[in-house]
């Protein structure tokens, strides 16, 4: 895993040595700055993180307390639920929604369990088109309708479909943008009440899909999709064509929510579930010489 999730970041590390192109014992708070700033951590996140060091010399192990910190209010528990499982999944066009739930289906089917896709994005034929040539690849069922069509009853029938098929997750697709964000709040709540009906508790997780190169810009998006329906966890795609990933902590941070996956590559298997241990020490092996210790080599120390 920790191979995919530092492959992702090999642009921002990039980025990164353009400030320390040889990794050093510790760093300034000027260096410090600007690697944060070149890696496209927020500003405000940025003077937040220098403002909690005192010192002038930044050790690995002092950045890294700080940049898990800004993890420390972005849990998942994972709800209780009686099967099918709902997932709805939202974000603008162009962020690889289509792409993440085939992702997602692939991830999903190799632990064992079955999955039907809901073709609710309506609003473009297109949408429709590449989930059901997904389905197809990856063998499994979809509902889905012709364009135009009420999203909200796609979804009814999806897990109506499931219930009655005993499948284990239901993958909902969402549009990502109508003619107004009114529009589309009023969609999306729409369909998250269908989903009530249809299966009490539905759906039990709203994932938020981000583009991993739009950066600490995919931040407004985020706020507005939580507002319009609230979001349980983002999937970011895409980190491993850009260099802004330090936007992770930046989105984490300002929106109190988790980070589940990142998406790695553009094959079905290319899902990695985060790991904010995985992806700081990543950042550090590109400023600091000391070999890291991650909190999953400390265990195993122990139990050894």
């Amino acid at each position: 895993m920790f191979g995919f999730i530092k492959k992702s970041l090999k642009k921002t590390t990039d980025a990164i040595k353009t400030i320390v192109p040889k990794k050093k014992p510790f760093i300034t708070k000027e260096e410090l700055e600007d690697i944060l700033l070149e890696a496209d951590v927020e500003y405000e996140l940025v003077e937040l993180i220098i403002g909690e060091i005192p010192q002038e010399k930044v050790t690995r192990e002092i950045l890294r307390s700080k940049l898990l910190a800004t993890f420390a209010y972005a849990s998942y528990k994972e709800p209780e639920f009686t099967p099918p499982f709902v997932e709805l999944i939202v974000g603008v066009n162009g962020a690889g929604k289509t792409t993440t739930i085939a992702k997602l289906t692939s991830y999903y089917k190799a632990q064992g369990n079955s999955v039907i896709l809901g073709a609710a994005d309506t609003f473009r034929a297109a949408a429709i088109e590449q989930l059901t040539l997904w389905a197809q690849k990856l063998d499994v069922p979809i509902v889905s309708s012709k364009q135009g069509h009420d999203p909200s009853a796609v979804a009814y029938d999806t897990i109506s479909s499931a219930k009655a098929k005993n499948i284990d997750r239901v993958i909902i697709d969402t549009a990502g943008r109508l003619h107004t964000q009114t529009n589309l709040a009023n969609e999306l709540k729409k369909i998250v009440r269908i989903c009530d009906k249809a299966h009490s508790g539905a759906p039990h997780r709203t994932l938020l899909v981000l583009d991993g190169t739009q950066g600490n810009s995919a931040i407004a998006q985020a706020k507005a999709f939580n507002e319009m329906i609230g979001i349980d966890g983002i999937i970011i795609t895409k980190l491993d064509g850009t260099a802004k990933g330090g936007s992770v902590f930046s989105i984490a941070f300002a929106l109190e929510l988790p980070i589940l996956f990142i998406g790695t590559g553009e094959q079905p298997e290319n899902l990695t579930p985060f790991d904010k241990y995985e992806f700081v020490d990543g950042i550090l092996d590109a400023i600091f010489e000391e070999t890291p210790t991650t909190e999953k080599e400390k265990k195993e120390k122990v139990e050894s």
